[in-house]
């Protein structure tokens, strides 16, 4: 998401997300890797290096925090977490002692982009990943950053981590996940920042029309993939997440609560048991992000006091699927 928190434009009466990250990638001895584009530099794994910022109010952002503690990573990739609200120019590290970045030493993430790229165009997104030696900014091509966090970190993984990419399930996994990425996490966003009625109708009749789908496939299998957690989980969840506390209201994707499907809410509460999950999320953060930054659909910038968040602890029964 970049520093409009809108992570897009809109070109037209319909949102369209600007898709243009930095291309690198960090592969091991910076070889070519095996899966996915080389339009950009490779960088080396090198435990210690580099610095993941990360901010838990962005869903995108939220995706690598999971998928680093799901791996056991923690102690190879550090975490700088900015705070919830920013400003026109960038994320700010407004939550460490005097605003400052204690392992970067900078107020804005703003700072890194300019390190390498002094006259950087583009919005200043998160997730970004920084090499520290240089202070400046690597990648924050997201959808990649985790799917390497596997593939290419992978001699650094906890003994037991969950095999998030299992080979006999990639060639379903890709379709299911690309559905996901253009219907439902981009699809709450062409719903909220629609600029006119006909184009927020379109968007909202796909939105639904995905998660239909979505209630109807988790009624049968415990995961998205069955009964193994794969990162196409990691991928919806963080929508799912924001759905009623933000996307339900503040996006007018409204037809109903997350609460309300039994399948999509029971396997939500489910992976929020899982503590990768659990400690990547703070809803506190989510709401003030959305309802402060968005002054155009919410010029008040008065936060919700609801919904109520300690149904998530609900128990599940999704083990006997």
């Amino acid at each position: 998401m970049d520093s409009s928190g809108r992570g897009g434009y809109r070109a037209t009466s319909e949102y369209t997300r600007d898709t243009a990250y930095i291309p690198d990638r960090i592969t091991r001895g910076g070889r070519r890797p095996e899966f996915g584009p080389v339009d950009g530099e490779l960088w080396p794994v090198e435990p210690g290096r580099y610095r993941l910022i990360a901010a838990k109010a962005c869903p995108w952002a939220t995706r690598t925090l999971i998928v680093r503690q799901l791996l056991g990573l923690e102690e190879m990739i550090s975490v700088g977490m900015p705070g919830p609200v920013h400003d026109q120019r960038s994320w700010t590290f407004d939550l460490d002692p005097g605003g400052v970045d204690p392992v970067l030493g900078i107020e804005r993430l703003q700072q890194a982009y300019f390190a390498r790229f002094p006259a950087y165009p583009r919005g200043i997104t998160v997730p970004a990943i920084v090499d520290v030696p240089t202070g400046g900014v690597v990648t924050n091509d997201f959808p990649w950053i985790t799917h390497d966090f596997f593939f290419e970190w992978h001699e650094f993984h906890r003994a037991d981590a969950p095999d998030l990419w299992p080979t006999d399930l990639r060639e379903e996994m890709e379709p299911v996940m690309r559905r996901i990425y253009t219907e439902v996490n981009n699809g709450v966003y062409r719903c909220g920042f629609a600029g006119s009625q006909e184009a927020y109708d379109a968007a909202y009749d796909r939105l639904w029309t995905a998660l239909d789908w979505l209630e109807e496939r988790l009624a049968t299998r415990r995961y998205l993939m069955g009964d193994r957690l794969t990162e196409a989980d990691v991928r919806l969840w963080t929508t799912l997440a924001r759905f009623d506390p933000v996307y339900h209201g503040h996006f007018k994707c409204n037809r109903q609560k997350l609460a309300e499907m039994p399948n999509l809410w029971g396997y939500a509460r489910d992976l929020y048991s899982l503590p990768a999950f659990r400690d990547s999320t703070d809803f506190a953060q989510i709401k003030a992000h959305y309802y402060v930054v968005h002054s155009d659909i919410n010029p008040a910038q008065v936060i919700p006091l609801g919904p109520d968040l300690s149904t998530w602890l609900d128990p599940t029964d999704r083990d006997r699927l």
